[in-house]
């Protein structure tokens, strides 16, 4: 693109030595750069050599004429948007019409005025300088503007996953209180049960002592009943009820403490308490089943201080890695190679493990650290993994296990760090960097 038309390269195209000498001495007093030819053929090889701000061009010439000669140019991506102006001694308004549709910009009669054509070059090259400009702006802008909807599609994304989060939370934490009330009712009414349980025996044990002789009748309901079984397995079966409310008891606090709605604020949080609770929600599927061995937990736990954070923030980025360390471990590449050792049976399965380590980096950041054993990613899946949009393959579908979400919360909203790498044989490490204290107590 040109600066300024004191720089600019003008072709003239005219098969008369005296047009091209008038119009070459009046171009280069202005301080243009002038070239010139005598036919359309050697101008359309030196507009290729050397393409020219503006062209001058003579309608009839020998051989190629102008019109031909403008075609051709209009035809060529790289030429196309060279201004052409038409010279010529034709003046009918057909000629006119016919030169400016085949894409001519202006058109001078002969004999023409030096300051006429002066005037039009100015004007045109001007005009060219401005449109060049303009598209450079526009293009300039419109990167501007796909930016600015990356970042709107990204914030968009985040408030919609949040969204989906907030209600998600809403309805567990909704479910969860519902459930603790009675929960609640029978936990504590149990213990009064196994007192009453323990009473009962008691004096049926006392009123057998007192009277040993029994009717026919009671002696084939106690045979019947299996008395001495239900005196031995009643106490039990308080205990196991005892045992399964304490579990949903335990349940209900870990789905609370995951959502954190109760308490939406920065507050100091224990880790190793967040980091159990989402493992306990993920209860189910740590267990084996026929197709899979149970996931092993090794806990690494060093000393932590309290982390200030937003609970809910941290819980789900733990649920989200420990999440997908499950399905890695959970696809075909273990499960195909554990059925195909249980075949041989000589040769011990593989154990699915995730390690948990914790770090107190300084006294300003902390570490957490999540590797496991199962399937590795793919190079050009590295090279996604934080990507918005992304999804992994897992069981040949695609899940979008909320990594880029993740990432953003903890290096932007938390100033932390979230990486990975992966192991030498099989499985994935996990790297999760955090300050103890949050960089900025913003509202939510």
């Amino acid at each position: 693109m040109i600066t300024n038309t004191e720089t600019a390269i003008i072709l003239i195209v005219d098969d008369t030595p005296a047009n091209l000498e008038i119009l070459s001495d009046t171009l280069a007093e202005a301080n243009f750069q002038v070239a010139v030819a005598l036919d359309g053929e050697s101008a359309l090889e030196q507009v290729k050599y050397k393409p020219p701000d503006l062209i001058l061009l003579d309608v009839m010439m020998p051989g190629m004429d102008g019109f031909e000669t403008c075609t051709q140019l209009k035809a060529d991506p790289t030429t196309r948007e060279i201004p052409v102006i038409f010279m010529t001694a034709l003046s009918e308004t057909s000629n006119k019409v016919k030169g400016l549709s085949l894409g001519a910009v202006d058109y001078i009669t002969k004999p023409f005025q030096q300051e006429e054509v002066l005037a039009r070059v100015n004007v045109h090259l001007q005009l060219y300088n401005l449109t060049r400009t303009l598209e450079q702006k526009v293009a300039e802008r419109t990167a501007e503007l796909s930016l600015a909807l990356k970042k709107l599609q990204d914030t968009q994304l985040q408030l919609v996953q949040k969204e989906k989060t907030s209600l998600l939370g809403q309805l567990v934490t909704g479910i969860a209180y519902e459930i603790k009330n009675p929960i609640n009712f029978i936990h504590g009414n149990l213990f009064h049960a196994h007192q009453y349980v323990q009473d009962l025996l008691k004096l049926l044990q006392s009123y057998q002592q007192d009277s040993p002789q029994i009717s026919p009748e009671t002696e084939s309901l106690i045979q019947e009943v299996d008395l001495d079984f239900l005196k031995k397995d009643f106490p039990k079966l308080l205990v196991s009820m005892q045992t399964g409310t304490e579990r949903i008891q335990e349940l209900i606090q870990a789905v609370r403490s995951f959502s954190g709605l109760e308490k939406s604020q920065v507050k100091a949080v224990d880790l190793h308490a967040l980091i159990d609770s989402v493992l306990l929600i993920l209860g189910s599927r740590l267990q084996g089943n026929l197709d899979r061995l149970p996931v092993e937990i090794i806990r690494e736990y060093g000393f932590l201080p309290l982390v200030e954070c937003y609970s809910e923030d941290i819980s789900q980025v733990l649920l989200i890695i420990l999440t997908h360390c499950l399905n890695a471990i959970n696809e075909s590449e273990i499960r195909e190679q554990n059925l195909a050792v249980s075949v041989r049976e000589h040769e011990p399965q593989i154990q699915p493990t995730i390690r948990i380590r914790t770090i107190q980096v300084d006294s300003r950041r902390v570490k957490l650290i999540f590797v496991h054993n199962g399937k590795q990613i793919s190079e050009a899946e590295k090279k996604q993994l934080f990507e918005d949009f992304f999804a992994l393959n897992y069981w040949g579908e695609k899940n979008n296990l909320g990594l880029y979400l993740s990432y953003q919360v903890i290096t932007k909203k938390y100033r932390g760090k979230l990486d990975y790498s992966p192991l030498t044989t099989r499985g994935m490490k996990f790297i999760l960097e955090i300050p103890t204290q949050i960089a900025e107590k913003s509202d939510r």
